[in-house]
């Protein structure tokens, strides 16, 4: 078997085309080959699909060459193009290379047909190849400049829809349930909790999310959404769940990687209106230099790989290459955020992984998601439920340098039961733990805060008293090299915006450490 070789002829001869085609063969092609002479049957098979080579004559009875070379690149093909012609002067060559042509040959003398062809197809691959990654650093830079303005913005209004909901939420439990007031505060809090989510979807798109890493099997958080998931997905559409049974571990935020999955499997949903198969795949991937040759996201390396597949309408090429921007979306109005498919993105840029899409109008679509293996790691098992508001006791100094999340914060841990002391910024929460360090039993600290981070806060009250229990609370990234370090050692990190019941479980898991750890 040969090397596969698409070839369009633009030539009047049949056997001046077979003569060519048996060069082909000669030298190892087996050629695919269409043979046209006319300026409708060369649109014709341009439009029905691509090609590899186009070889052409120059004086042709119904068609010149120098149209058809105009033809050609006007409908977008960078096919290389060889003229090859018995009449074609030297001037004429010249200005036809000019026009966008690569090479011309005589017909009389074809040793130079192969070695041509050759190089042409590998300065196309080049050229393919540069532009994949013009493209693809096009894109990153896109996407980057989004990302900070997203970044920056759902970081400020976290504040604010924080202090919403935590007053929204006190507002509800000191109201009778089933009042005007009451019903009115809910309402304030159910919105706020919806904003709040939007931001999260706008952090996790800007790759600023603070990521709470486990060693899982993404195996064990598809079973966990499965729960959700055929609630929601329709009796229509029928489920497959296609696990490797050796999937190796990952370390990812499984919060995180469960909204990536169900945001791809309702978007597959509302691509199968009228019912279809929905696929959920692992695998695990040894990624290599060909590959990322191919896919400039990509890294070499081992990969638990990801993929939701559906048969649903697809998307055309334009679609396909604007399907993770934020706020760009093909349903109509009011259906979607446009964030869904760009919080997937953000998910797997985050953890260090790639993502790609395949997709034809017609043809269902492919998502698959690559997450790099963690080696010489188990899987860790822990669950967390919400569950009401928990009171407790014991003092605890909050920084916050917004006003209205540090008065509802405040509020709130003073309707748990605590006693609160407030701080503004970092000096004064260190000088505050310097006159109260005996009487304070944690510490809440934001970890952004005017002329100190949380983190460098927290060392100086280290300093001050060692082994202080602690719980920083963000609302926009994890850049910070000592939030990491925390986070990496277990400290807890509560995310902005949060309501009563999370504030409290986080408030009363660090201090049940305490004891625990004596």
């Amino acid at each position: 078997m040969g090397t596969p070789l698409r070839v369009l002829f633009i030539e009047d001869s049949e056997d001046d085309t077979a003569l060519i085609v048996r060069e082909l063969k000669r030298a190892g092609y087996q050629p695919d080959f269409k043979r046209v002479d006319t300026p409708d049957s060369l649109k014709s098979v341009l439009a029905a699909g691509e090609w590899d080579l186009v070889i052409s004559d120059f004086s042709m009875p119904l068609f010149s060459g120098t149209d058809a070379l105009k033809l050609v690149r006007t409908k977008g093909s960078d096919a290389p193009f060889i003229f090859v012609s018995g009449t074609m002067g030297e001037d004429t060559a010249v200005a036809a290379l000019k026009d966008g042509a690569q090479d011309y040959l005589v017909k009389t003398n074809l040793k130079r047909l192969v070695p041509a062809i050759q190089r042409e197809l590998r300065e196309a691959e080049d050229r393919r190849e540069r532009k994949r990654l013009e493209q693809h650093v096009q894109q990153l830079q896109k996407f980057e400049a989004i990302g900070r303005l997203a970044g920056g913005i759902a970081h400020d209004f976290n504040n604010t829809i924080g202090a919403v909901m935590g007053w929204a939420e006190m507002g509800c439990d000191e109201t009778q349930p089933g009042s005007r007031l009451h019903d009115r505060f809910e309402k304030i809090r159910d919105q706020a909790v919806w904003a709040g989510k939007l931001t999260s979807q706008l952090l996790t798109f800007a790759r600023r999310q603070v990521l709470q890493p486990r060693a899982v099997n993404l195996n064990t958080l598809i079973d966990e959404g499965m729960k959700l998931l055929h609630r929601v997905i329709g009796a229509q559409i029928e489920v497959r769940v296609l696990g490797s049974a050796d999937l190796k571990i990952t370390l990812v935020d499984p919060t995180q990687v469960e909204q990536a999955l169900m945001n791809l499997c309702l978007n597959a949903r509302d691509a199968m209106p009228e019912g279809g198969i929905l696929t959920i795949e692992t695998r695990n991937v040894e990624i290599d230099e060909d590959y990322c040759r191919q896919h400039p996201s990509g890294r070499p390396g081992r990969y638990a790989m990801l993929s939701v597949s559906d048969t649903g309408v697809g998307m055309d090429r334009a679609t396909l290459d604007r399907v993770f921007e934020p706020f760009f979306t093909t349903k109509e109005m009011g259906r979607g955020t446009g964030l869904g498919l760009a919080t997937v993105y953000g998910v797997v840029k985050q953890h260090e992984g790639f993502i790609y899409a395949y997709s034809e109008p017609g043809g269902g679509t492919v998502f698959r998601l690559y997450f790099p293996v963690a080696a010489g790691v188990e899987q860790e098992r822990e669950i967390h439920l919400e569950g009401p508001p928990q009171k407790g006791t014991g003092t605890i100094l909050v920084a916050d340098d917004y006003k209205g999340i540090r008065e509802s914060t405040c509020e709130m841990l003073l309707a748990l039961g605590y006693e609160v002391i407030p701080a503004k910024d970092g000096a004064e929460a260190i000088e505050l733990f310097k006159k109260s360090a005996d009487q304070i039993d944690l510490v809440l600290l934001d970890v952004v805060l005017p002329s100190r981070s949380g983190p460098e806060v927290y060392e100086q009250i280290c300093v001050i008293r060692p082994g202080t229990k602690v719980v920083f609370a963000s609302g926009y990234t994890a850049e910070n090299v000592l939030l990491k370090s925390a986070i990496q050692k277990g400290i807890t990190v509560l995310q902005k915006p949060f309501n009563m019941s999370s504030l409290s479980r986080a408030i009363q898991d660090v201090l049940a450490r305490k004891t625990s750890e004596g």
